[in-house]
């Protein structure tokens, strides 16, 4: 039988997470939950203890892309067919996880991006979208896939690229755009499906906060590391 894990990673959502794990077992009963707590200042680890997930905390404040490899790493080791990823602010609609592991389950996808815009009028802040249409161009002209939302982080992917984001390659910062690069240069089957998506109305994520022409900068150098790396099967 098939093994699913959903991961949430986690910074100071003391306030959300039970409402993000309920909707997550309503939509997937069968899932195990893991929080990966990156060492939350607020009662983040307690709130989801006592929704009975498994809680993996953090010794201190690593970022967003260390608390989702170390749910990658922790579905290896535990053997999981099948991961999930969704943020722990609620802006993600567990709902739409069928919807997402769809294409992955039917073997048409590697991976599957949950993207805000197909089919839907999400419209975020101009400088956002400015930067994402840069990079949405820029996977495009690599790739010659039109992924819409190169920065979401609502995902699901199978076993095999489990195993590769559990490797040192995985950029433990911000892992966005470059990543989608080396999946298809890895050989790795890509789709998109329309999801879901709320605002943030109150609180900051674990994605706020950043400097946007530091990330541009770290993501355009990243982009060009990658491709200058060797192709390689990720399989």
């Amino acid at each position: 039988m098939k093994r699913l894990i959903v991961i949430i990673p986690a910074y100071n959502e003391g306030k959300r997470i039970a409402a993000v794990v309920a909707g997550v077992r309503a939509a997937v009963s069968e899932a195990q939950v893991v929080v990966i707590n990156d060492c939350s200042r607020d009662e983040t680890a307690i709130a989801a203890t006592q929704a009975g997930v498994v809680v993996v905390s953090h010794p201190f404040n690593m970022g967003y892309g260390a608390a989702i490899q170390t749910g990658y790493k922790y579905a290896r080791d535990k053997g999981f067919d099948y991961l999930v990823q969704l943020d722990a602010d609620g802006q993600h609609d567990p709902a739409c996880i069928p919807l997402l592991l769809a294409p992955v389950i039917a073997g048409e996808a590697d991976i599957a991006i949950g993207s805000r815009f197909l089919g839907n009028s999400y419209r975020p802040p101009l400088a956002r979208r400015l930067g994402m249409a840069l990079f949405r161009r820029i996977v495009f002209l690599v790739t010659g896939s039109a992924i819409t939302d190169t920065t979401s982080g609502y995902q699901a992917f199978n076993r095999e690229v489990i195993r590769f984001f559990a490797t040192d390659i995985f950029p433990v910062d911000y892992p966005d755009a470059d990543m989608l690069i080396m999946l298809h240069r890895a050989g790795f089957r890509i789709s998109e499906v329309p999801v879901r998506m709320f605002e943030n109305s109150e609180g900051k994520s674990m994605h706020s906060g950043l400097k946007p022409l530091y990330y541009m900068f770290k993501m355009l150098l990243s982009i060009c590391v990658t491709l200058m790396r060797e192709k390689g099967n990720g399989r």
